[in-house]
């Protein structure tokens, strides 16, 4: 009888670890699935420093639409330092490449109505204007009518911490893509989105209520 107890309370415990895990085992490959291991291993052999003023443009690039990258300025900081034109365009894209003198990989595609906004925000910081000073200077430019933020235009962002790229697709090393749209003004009230993430790759609303309201979008990074 005793024997018999032991093993129905044993089968219970063992219902209960199941149902309890499911959700996480479809949610997670198991240890031993190698091929997964594999597929997410990355051999970066071929992969070669953004070490050129071509390299810096070809790696910018991949911030904008696949379909726009043969007719996009690209502007940013070259080999030597210099802030310049890297390459001229004229679709409605302009891209700003990695800074090759700082850490990670940034670049960025804006749309052109974007570009007096952030042209200020580039002559605000070069005069050693501090975040929030940019910020209020912005605010209170957009109340003004000075500078403007046409509503719902773009902002990609292509970032990762590795500086190495693939020569033959452009592709930096790990580095992933975001998205902004603007929305001047916009609340959670007004556009019906949270004003954080709800979960991965969900939109959300940042610096609701002023000038530089925009929504965020994060896709998850397939790669991983």
């Amino acid at each position: 009888m005793k024997r018999i107890i032991k093993i129905c309370l044993l089968a219970g415990i063992l219902v209960s670890c199941n149902s309890t895990g499911d959700s996480k085992i479809e949610d997670a490959a198991s240890p031993n699935d190698t091929s997964v291991e594999t597929a997410t291993e990355k051999n970066y052999d071929s992969y070669k420093d953004i070490d050129s003023d071509e390299a810096l443009i070809a790696t910018a690039l991949m911030a904008a639409p696949k379909e726009s990258r043969a007719n996009c300025k690209v502007i940013g900081y070259n080999m030597a330092g210099d802030f310049v034109t890297l390459r001229e365009g004229d679709n409605q894209f302009i891209v700003l490449a990695d800074d090759p003198k700082k850490d990670g990989f940034n670049a960025a595609c804006y749309h052109k109505d974007l570009d007096p906004f952030m042209a200020r925000g580039r002559a605000l910081r070069a005069e050693g204007k501090s975040a929030r000073d940019v910020f209020a200077i912005r605010e209170a430019e957009m109340k003004s009518g000075e500078l403007q933020i046409p509503t719902g235009t773009t902002l990609h962002i292509y970032y990762g911490d590795k500086t190495i790229y693939d020569p033959e697709t452009s592709e930096v090393a790990d580095a992933i893509l975001r998205y902004v749209v603007y929305m001047p003004w916009a609340t959670a009230e007004s556009t019906g989105l949270p004003e954080v993430p709800m979960a991965a790759n969900h939109p959300w609303i940042m610096n609701p209520g002023t000038h530089k309201a925009h929504i965020m979008i994060s896709p998850i990074n397939e790669s991983n």
